[in-house]
């Protein structure tokens, strides 16, 4: 799991969160001078590795004192700011990389450069950002959870539910879904094509969000009713936008 969350810049912290009480991890990463050094300590760690231009950047460092590595996000749109993770061994560098990359995104939407070349050095700068922070841990945490041994009939025989009914309740739906498919009109299946150059602003002449959408996804390839499941609409607004273009004589169905 991912233990440590830190976001650095100057050898400074801007954001420390810590999601493992138990782990040796927090003589490193506390709120006080031992977060301060160790900030300082693994921004210097990694400007050392610019000096070396063999060495590359450095992404990952084992601590010899606990089973915790170190993995380092870099980005290269501020100088100095680093995202750093500790984590144990039930996770990969690999997937603790992607969440550092989720969190250094997100934070960049939400702070502009200046936010944060401009820092003052307060505590509750960038406080309210631990919410997204740890939603990004959960998400990771809820996918290495590990799975329920229940066997499922014994819990649908719990909730009173025979697998035999759920199984003929399916069969049922899915042959409700393929009767309501073969019934579809023809016209469905029918491909509207542009018939003069695309390079028109929609909005010009269409009204409403889901007639731009039906627009662009025009292509003359794809069929109405595929252009309606694609946006998730039913077939019979796309054909009604549809027509509404072939009286603008922007296209023609085929």
């Amino acid at each position: 799991m991912i233990c440590d969350i830190v976001i650095i810049r100057d050898g400074l912290p801007l954001l420390s969160k810590s999601f493992n009480d138990t782990s040796s991890s927090q003589t490193l990463f506390t709120q006080g001078d031992n977060l301060i050094m160790a900030s300082g300590f693994f921004s210097a760690l990694n400007s050392f590795s610019d000096s070396f231009e063999d060495l590359g950047n450095i992404s990952e460092i084992k601590l010899a004192n606990n089973n915790l590595k170190v993995s380092f996000l870099r980005d290269s749109s501020i100088p100095n700011l680093i995202f750093l993770a500790t984590y144990d061994e039930n996770s990969k560098e690999l997937t603790v990389q992607n969440v550092l990359k989720k969190i250094s995104k997100t934070f960049l939407q939400k702070y502009n450069h200046n936010q944060i070349l401009e820092w003052s050095g307060r505590k509750d700068t960038f406080k309210s950002f631990e919410q997204e922070v740890t939603r990004y841990i959960n998400e990771e945490q809820d996918k290495i959870k590990p799975k329920s041994n229940h066997n499922v009939n014994d819990v649908l025989n719990s909730l009173g539910i025979k697998i035999e009914d759920t199984a003929n309740s399916i069969i049922a739906r899915v042959d409700e879904i393929e009767e309501k498919n073969l019934s579809l009109p023809e016209y469905y299946k029918h491909i509207p094509r542009f018939t003069i150059s695309k390079k028109i602003n929609p909005k010009f002449y269409l009204t409403g969000e889901t007639s731009h959408k039906v627009f662009y996804q025009i292509d003359g390839k794809k069929s109405i009713e595929l252009i309606a499941k694609e946006l998730s609409i039913e077939p019979e607004k796309v054909y009604n936008i549809s027509k509404n273009l072939i009286k603008l004589g922007f296209i023609s169905i085929f």
